[in-house]
């Protein structure tokens, strides 16, 4: 492999004025330039970004750790990111957990080594070794999804998303309305959601029936199984279900077509997260926009703000869009 030094050579010019060359830093005359760039050009020389990385301790990487590869909200959020970094020049390092929270912090930690000038964590849960883990790094970090103490965080405005569409089926002259969600170690999606539908519940003073509420795992054979234990254990069905994600209110509603039922006719349903599918089963699903490409666009400036001028935050808000369609 060809060196900086013979390219040099070659061109009868001193190694700092190629580097100058390739960096587009420092004076060189158009003439040596283009002698330079032409040399370059026929010997393939291709200049060690590793090298590059250790003058300079910056990558221009940015490593990029999603808890899942398939999801919509995973490649918005992701494509947000990556166009807004690209416009400074960064490229990105993707790092699939597959929702296992153990690898959430192997992949912190691996990042780390691999000398990236910072990290955005899709996270799915702020359990305490990997905060832990996080505040030990010695560069720039970021969080999506989760408000993580301490940390930047760029998050939906959860709780009010799931309060607004309950409070649209409570306007709509439902009373009895049941949930669809996940876990409450996911804060954002699991708690936070599960809270807005209650609070608007308890303003309203309808009642919380234990039995209308289930949790699923973020996909649509969840949604289906939770609606068909709604309908299973309760004597007395709900008229509305709030689902906390667009593939768990599919699911939901595949459930109530094997049964014979109409959406809406029999039961209302809705979902969140504005999914490309929401808008063609049957009926349309009305869903929450939660701006996902958005989130992904904050969490690189903000990131850029701290590798570039050291400047950090809090906690950013990210609002939603009600998108109000025929399901309900």
């Amino acid at each position: 492999m060809i060196t900086m030094k013979e390219i040099a050579k070659l061109a009868n010019v001193s190694s700092a004025t190629v580097s100058r060359v390739l960096n587009n830093s420092g004076y060189v005359s158009e003439d040596v330039r283009k002698r330079i760039l032409t040399i370059i050009e026929e010997t393939g020389y291709i200049p060690s970004e590793h090298a590059k990385a250790l003058r300079t301790k910056q990558s221009n990487v940015i490593g990029v750790i999603l808890p899942r590869l398939s999801t919509e909200t995973s490649t918005r959020v992701v494509t947000g990111i990556s166009e807004e970094l690209a416009k400074h020049g960064y490229q990105i390092l993707l790092a699939n957990t597959n929702l296992d929270p153990e690898k959430e912090i192997e992949y912190v930690k691996l990042l780390k080594s691999k000398q990236v000038d910072g990290i955005i964590l899709l996270a799915t849960n702020k359990g305490e070794d990997l905060i832990t883990e996080i505040k030990k790094l010695p560069i720039p970090f970021v969080a999506t999804g989760q408000n993580i103490d301490g940390v930047p965080s760029v998050i939906n405005d959860s709780f009010n998303a799931a309060k607004e569409i309950t409070n649209l089926l409570i306007k709509r002259g439902h009373k009895k309305i049941g949930f669809i969600g996940v876990s409450e170690k996911d804060w954002e999606v699991g708690h936070q959601r599960k809270a807005g539908y209650k609070d608007a519940l308890m303003e309203a003073e309808l009642p919380f029936v234990e039995d209308w509420v289930q949790t699923g795992d973020f996909t649509i054979e969840s949604g289906y199984i939770s609606m068909k234990q709604i309908y299973e254990v309760s004597t007395e069905k709900p008229t509305a279900v709030v689902s906390v994600t667009d593939r768990l209110a599919i699911g939901a509603m595949e459930y109530i077509k094997e049964k014979g039922l109409t959406i809406p006719g029999d039961i209302a349903i809705t979902g969140m997260g504005a999914s490309d599918l929401a808008k063609y089963v049957f009926p349309p699903l009305t869903t929450i926009d939660l701006l996902s490409e958005k989130i992904g666009i904050e969490a690189a400036t903000i990131l850029l703000s701290m590798i570039k001028e050291g400047i950090s935050s809090d906690k950013k808000i990210i609002d939603y869009r009600l998108i109000i369609r025929d399901s309900i």
